[in-house]
């Protein structure tokens, strides 16, 4: 891969910015006042993987959130903000889960390397491996044990969104919002559907359940 010096980074702004304007002079006039987005993506920071470029969508469309393996933890004051400013001043009307095959953060969570501070960051999913335990150990290839840890791992996200009070106060207001779980391959640059769509507090457990 080319080395790119931070210099240049300026340059590719320079051309991108030309471009844009060249292909619709009035682009960057319609996103300087306000966003609009209908979709809150919450993605793995993998390089690999860039939110607008893989539904291809504009600056503006989609409001992204991403880090290590696609977590949504409880205690997550960023995501949870993220997600709170996506829903209640955004109003988005779907948020996306969306994890990728292959995914370093699962494969590390697979194993047991100490991995310094990020193993804290890692217990989330080992939490879903633990839950998954004798699925994930009857599989024999360990690439194939990443991906459906992957999978896996995107479904209890989808329901971690689900259970915060920012999408149940939500619904419980009438507001249309479904959460869904993705998973995209690396191989052919195409996203699977997992069929895991939340839109009803009736699809939480009872446990999580908050009601007024």
């Amino acid at each position: 891969m080319t080395k790119i010096t931070p210099e240049e980074l300026f340059e590719r702004n320079k051309k991108w910015a030309s471009k844009k304007l060249s292909l619709d002079p009035d682009f960057f006039n319609r996103l300087r006042d306000i966003q609009e987005p209908k979709y809150l993506w919450i993605g793995c920071a993998d390089s690999r993987v860039p939110a607008n470029e893989i539904v291809d969508m504009d600056p503006g469309e989609l409001f992204v959130h991403r880090n290590v393996a696609n977590v949504v933890p409880h205690s997550d004051a960023n995501c949870l903000a993220v997600i709170q400013y996506a829903v209640e001043v955004l109003k988005v009307e779907h948020i996306i889960v969306t994890g990728h095959y292959n995914c370093g953060g699962v494969r590390a969570a697979l194993g047991d390397q100490d991995h310094g501070q990020i193993d804290n960051w890692l217990a989330n999913i080992k939490d879903v491996l633990r839950n998954n335990f004798d699925e994930i150990n009857a599989i024999d290839n360990v690439d194939d044990q990443v991906d459906r840890l992957v999978e896996l791992n995107v479904a209890q996200q989808v329901k971690n969104v689900a259970k915060t009070s920012i999408v149940q106060n939500a619904w419980r207001k009438g507001q249309e919002l479904t959460i869904h779980g993705w998973v995209y391959s690396l191989q052919d640059g195409l996203i699977r559907d997992m069929n895991v769509d939340m839109n009803s507090i009736d699809q939480i457990h009872p446990a999580y359940q908050i009601h007024t």
